[in-house]
C-alpha cells in the first residue's frame, strides 16, 4: 500500500509541490538554472525555523534528565532487585521536580509528519498521479531526480556530477564528524585536574575494566551513526541530498546555541 496515494496525503503533497515548484518560479531570476535547488534550501530552512520549538524543548528535557541522573542512579543502585519499588521512585522523583520522563518526546512525534511530508517532495518520483517537477530540475546541470549510487550503477556519473554529489556528500560527512566532536560524552573527572592524593584513592576504586570498554564502544557507535546520514545521501535524489545537508548543519547550529542557552549541570566526580 502506498501510504502517499491516501487522498488526503496526495492532496497536501500535491499542494506542497505546487507552492515549492512556485518559489522556485520567483527565485528563478536569482538563481537561473538552480533555482530549484535554491528553493530546497529555502523551504528547509523554513521549516526548521518552524521547528526551533521543538529544539528548545528537546534542550530543556535534556538538561532535565542530566540533573536528575544522579538521584537516578542511586534509586537504580538502592532497588536493583525491586523493579516495581524502583518504578514508583523514579516517577515520583520526575513528579516531584515538575517534569516527566516523556518530556521533550511529544514535541519529537508532532514535527514526524511535517518532516516526513517535506521529504517526500524530495524523493517521490511521482506526486498525486502526476511527475515530480522538482526532480526534473538541474543543480549545476546535475538532475535534481538523480542520485550518486544510480548514476554509477547506470554509468551516466560525469566528473561534473561526481564534483556535485562530492561536495554535498562530504560536507554531511564533515558535519556529522563536527557534530560528535562537540557532543561526545565527558568522564565525569574531567572539570578539574585531581591532585595525586586524589589519583591514588581513584586508581584504588577504579572502575571495572569491562564497564570501561562497554562505554568506550558506545561512544565510539553512537560517532559512527553520525555518518548515517552521509551514507543515505548516497543512495537517494540530489533534492533529498541537499536536504539532509541543511538539516544536519541547521542541527548542529542550533544545538550548539541552544547548549549555551541551556547548560547541562557539571558531572560529579566519578
Amino acid at each position: 500500500m502506498d501510504l502517499y496515494a491516501f487522498p488526503p496525503l496526495a492532496a497536501l503533497l500535491d499542494g506542497a509541490h505546487a507552492l515549492l515548484m512556485g518559489l522556485a518560479d520567483v527565485l528563478q531570476p536569482l538563481a537561473g538554472t538552480s533555482s530549484a535547488a535554491a528553493a530546497v534550501v529555502l523551504v528547509t530552512l523554513l521549516v526548521r525555523t518552524a521547528l526551533i520549538p521543538v529544539g528548545i524543548s528537546q534542550a530543556k528535557a535534556e538538561r532535565t534528565r542530566a540533573r536528575l541522573a544522579p538521584r537516578l542512579a542511586e534509586l537504580r543502585r538502592r532497588h536493583a532487585n525491586d523493579p516495581e519499588r524502583l518504578q514508583r521512585e523514579t516517577m515520583a522523583l520526575y513528579a516531584a521536580d515538575g517534569t516527566s520522563p516523556f518530556a521533550g518526546c511529544l514535541p519529537l512525534l508532532i514535527q514526524a509528519p511535517i518532516v516526513g511530508v517535506i521529504y517526500a517532495l524530495f524523493i517521490l518520483p511521482t506526486i498525486a498521479g502526476h511527475p515530480n517537477a522538482l526532480l526534473e530540475q538541474t543543480l549545476f546541470g546535475v538532475p535534481l531526480g538523480s542520485s550518486l549510487a544510480g548514476s554509477i550503477a547506470a554509468g551516466t556519473l560525469t566528473p561534473g556530477a561526481l564534483a556535485v554529489f562530492g561536495v554535498v556528500i562530504v560536507s554531511i560527512a564533515l558535519v556529522g564528524e563536527l557534530t560528535r566532536r562537540a557532543f561526545r560524552p565527558r568522564p565525569a573527572g574531567d572539570a578539574a585536574p585531581a591532585s595525586a592524593a586524589t589519583r591514588s584513592a581513584d586508581a584504588a576504586k577504579s572502575p571495572d575494566p569491562a564497564a570501561l570498554l562497554g562505554s568506550a564502544a558506545m561512544v565510539r557507535m553512537l560517532g559512527l551513526l553520525q555518518f548515517l546520514t552521509a551514507v543515505v545521501a548516497v543512495f537517494v535524489p540530489l533534492a533529498a541530498a541537499l536536504y539532509l545537508l541543511v538539516t544536519v548543519a541547521w542541527t548542529l547550529g542550533q544545538r550548539l546555541v541552544l547548549r549555551r542557552t541551556f547548560p547541562l549541570p557539571p558531572a560529579l566526580p566519578a
